[in-house]
């Protein structure tokens, strides 16, 4: 299960370089058959955004099935705020897709950055879950480990925090069900 859902999270962190290339080329469903000609163009890239939203919705639902794990009340020494930190990074994809000229050229870095993205195993940034109200985190316990939180929590100060109900999605990356 861990598997898959690390491979759904890496897809859902990086689908938007599709997306992004779609828009650009201004390739629409249009062209798929003769009865979807009346779409307008917008229907088709409203169409390709819905489709990471909704896979990232099911990474968010099936996160309940994966392994437990908390953060104790006075165990945690320093909480960083990571929703901006990635933002360049997810914005150098935007670039790449910008600046790609061909499918098969797209499809080639694509695969690169999912492979490297996947093996990277630490963290599973997808700026998608701030459209659910989720947070980003990086942690560090009393016993020297730095960790990746994902929270709809909003924390502001480090004495009264704690994670009760984390799901684990790998030994640096966990998502937090506490709400």
């Amino acid at each position: 299960m861990n598997f898959l859902y690390r491979t759904l999270l890496t897809f859902n962190a990086t689908s938007l370089i599709l997306v992004i290339f779609l828009i650009k080329d201004e390739i629409t469903l249009n062209s798929l058959h003769e009865k979807l000609n009346i779409l307008p163009n917008y229907a088709s890239y409203i169409a390709y955004f819905a489709i990471p939203i909704i896979l990232t919705f099911l990474s968010l639902f099936i996160s309940k099935y994966l392994g437990n794990a908390n953060i104790s009340k006075g165990t945690i020494t320093e909480i960083e705020n990571a929703n901006n930190a990635f933002l360049p990074s997810y914005l150098g994809y935007f670039f790449v897709a910008l600046s790609v000229n061909n499918c098969d050229t797209l499809l080639f870095v694509f695969f690169i950055l999912f492979v490297f993205t996947f093996l990277s195993q630490t963290l599973y940034f997808n700026p998608l879950f701030l459209i659910f109200g989720y947070h980003f985190y990086n942690v560090s316990t009393s016993n020297k480990a730095k960790l990746f939180i994902i929270s709809k929590n909003q924390i502001t100060k480090i004495d009264d925090v704690e994670f009760p109900s984390l799901k684990r999605i790998n030994n640096f990356t966990f998502i937090d069900k506490s709400i």
